[in-house]
């Protein structure tokens, strides 16, 4: 297994962020977790999820609105996931733990596991980003190279017109083959997974038993198996290539930089965690409220990544103090200042990791 630190015994830069950043929070009375602007998407976006599962069920329509529909099922589902689902299994959504468990279930419900997906997110992505061997979010190889210490295969020539495509099939991969291989191996990439409590295992069956129930067969029964199977590909390459998309602009860039780590090797990264986050990631649409509302705030990664136990309706406002901070310490701060351009910095990095062995 391989181990990787950060050299943080002269760290200086993230104490003195966090010190302005609590400062923050204290001088204007607030708490770090959601507020009505928060709770208001999960009192929209869940309702809204179910009235257009419930609609496409048993109210005839045409099949170009039932395809249109489907696509907003996927879209809503993302939003679900972006918006209520990541901060409240960050722990951020509410200062209650049981309101957080409760609606990180959220992601039960719409095929993942929460469970499994802490490991994956909080703990291997959010302290190891961008190093290739223990970040299972950039282990997507030999499908797609997104650094130069992967593999080249000379199918990677024309990756950057065959990802989106692959990037269509994320949640699929994710909720019926990926979240099963973890369990079964009891690993996710290359670290332990946590033992499961008899709960844990339990949640883990029940819900991917609704899953099934839900998304596969019920709707077959219901429709016949064509119209569900549109509906069901639809539904999850709309979903697949938005989850797929946000990522990739936060961390897969020209200007974002990776590391390596060997199954056996024990590597010391040169910089300070905070440090190695920033320069690992990278802020796009940052004055896009649409952008900013939609993402859950997952365009501001930097802030995302310093600090994943802040809800992200505050992302923007410390956005301002992150950037500044960054200056002091002659930090370079990523960040796109559209959504188009970041996708053009994405599809230009994986098309040089094709083109280069």
């Amino acid at each position: 297994m391989p181990k990787v630190t950060f050299n943080n015994k002269q760290a200086s830069f993230f104490p003195a962020l966090k010190k302005d950043i609590d400062a923050y929070f204290k001088n204007n009375k607030i708490r770090k977790t959601g507020n009505w602007k928060l709770f208001s998407k999960a009192i929209v976006f869940i309702p809204l999820a179910v009235v257009i599962y419930l609609l496409l069920l048993f109210l005839p329509m045409p099949g170009l609105v039932s395809i249109l529909l489907c696509a907003l099922l996927g879209f809503t589902l993302a939003l679900i996931g972006f918006n209520v689902m990541h901060d409240a299994c960050h722990g951020c959504y509410s200062s209650r733990p049981v309101v957080n468990e409760l609606l990180g279930y959220t992601l039960n419900l719409i095929g993942g596991n929460s469970f499994i997906w802490k490991q994956k997110h909080n703990i291997l992505h959010h302290t190891y980003t961008n190093v290739d061997g223990m970040d299972d979010d950039i282990a997507i190889s030999p499908f797609i190279r997104l650094c130069r210490t992967q593999k080249w295969v000379p199918i990677h020539k024309i990756q950057h017109l065959y990802a989106p495509f692959l990037y269509s099939l994320n949640t699929l991969a994710w909720m019926l083959w990926q979240d099963f291989q973890k369990y079964f191996s009891r690993k996710v990439y290359r670290s332990k997974l946590p033992a499961m409590s008899l709960k844990e295992h339990v949640i883990f069956w029940v819900s991917k038993s609704f899953y099934v129930f839900v998304y596969i067969v019920f709707p077959i029964v219901h429709l016949g198996w064509e119209e569900w199977l549109i509906g069901f590909l639809v539904l999850n390459g709309v979903m697949g290539l938005g989850t797929s998309i946000v990522f990739q602009l936060a961390h897969v860039l020209e200007e974002t930089e990776f590391s390596y780590v060997g199954i056996n090797d024990a590597v010391t990264i040169e910089n300070e965690w905070a440090v190695h986050q920033i320069k690992t990631t990278a802020d796009f649409s940052p004055k896009s409220k649409l952008v900013t509302y939609l993402a859950g705030g997952l365009n501001f990664q930097i802030e995302h990544h310093l600090f994943p136990r802040i809800s992200h309706v505050y992302y923007p406002s410390i956005s301002k103090i992150v950037k500044k901070k960054c200056e002091e310490f002659g930090i370079p701060y990523l960040s796109n200042s559209n959504f188009f351009k970041a996708l053009h910095s994405h599809f230009k990095l994986i098309k040089e990791m094709g083109a280069h062995r």
